[in-house]
């Protein structure tokens, strides 16, 4: 157990000074997940025609917690994992005693703490120009937040690393990312919350990952009805879905690799 401690605290301590070579870029990258932040605007507008169920004040709360999700959930390694496999840059971490998940693990956990301090510099901001947005969730919501802002992480890592596997197939994995991404921009809760739409649809929409990689969470911190119970067994189930296939593909993987580009 200590040898295993040990060695995640070297992972982490090493991605984490690779992170901190890249200050500006860090910043850039926390600026471009700003969007939600942008489209509170449109929706504060939109609500003061009291055409929906949620108030101005809702919807900056909403989107506010939907930029901190993002910030918590972001994922890039199918881009890294790639680029290995292209380049034959897998071939020497095949030799480790550790599966290169793990490499991508604590790039993905030494970013989040890097990226921390400008994320929190960008809400004291938002909460200084539009302070009737400040709210105290309580500790269940904080607690329940937690939880499933944790899990929405590890589905969004599976979902992008599973996709990353085709990378044995194609040299264009990232296209099927691409192709995801766009139902993930309109279904997650990212563009709107779900209690907007016609109610026909949200059920419907309820059955796929997207809306418990940020709606659900996100609703749980402003204080949206949500189905509690549902939102974190479907969040298990799809992550147990996602990484079979994980598994399956990456050994079926390993079979046609050939260490292009070593």
């Amino acid at each position: 157990m200590k040898k295993i401690i040990r060695k995640a605290l070297t992972l982490l301590t090493v991605y984490y000074a690779y992170m901190v070579e890249y200050r500006a870029e860090l910043i850039l990258w926390v600026l471009s997940g700003s969007l939600p932040i942008i489209l509170m605007g449109v929706w504060i507008k939109a609500a003061q025609g009291g055409r929906f169920g949620l108030s101005p004040v809702d919807f900056a709360r909403y989107f506010l917690t939907v930029f901190v999700v993002r910030q918590i959930s972001v994922v890039w390694v199918i881009w890294e994992f790639e680029k290995e496999v292209v380049e034959g840059r897998l071939s020497p971490r095949l030799l480790q005693p550790l599966d290169p998940v793990w490499h991508h693990v604590a790039s993905h956990l030494s970013e989040r703490v890097a990226r921390i301090p400008f994320a929190i510099l960008l809400i004291v901001l938002f909460f200084i120009l539009y302070p009737q947005a400040i709210w105290l969730p309580s500790f269940s919501q904080l607690f329940l937040f937690t939880i499933a802002v944790v899990l929405a992480f590890v589905l969004r890592f599976v979902i992008q690393y599973t996709f990353a596997m085709f990378a044995f197939w194609t040299e264009r994995a990232n296209a099927l990312e691409n192709f995801w991404f766009l139902f993930y921009l309109f279904l997650s809760g990212l563009i709107a919350p779900l209690d907007v739409f016609p109610p026909e649809v949200k059920a419907i929409v309820l059955f796929t990952p997207f809306p418990y990689l940020i709606d659900f969470p996100t609703s749980l911190l402003v204080g949206i009805p949500v189905d509690v119970g549902r939102g974190f067994l479907a969040l298990l189930a799809w992550i147990f879905i996602f990484l079979v296939a994980n598994r399956l593909l990456w050994r079926a993987g390993l079979k046609r690799y050939s260490g292009m580009g070593a």
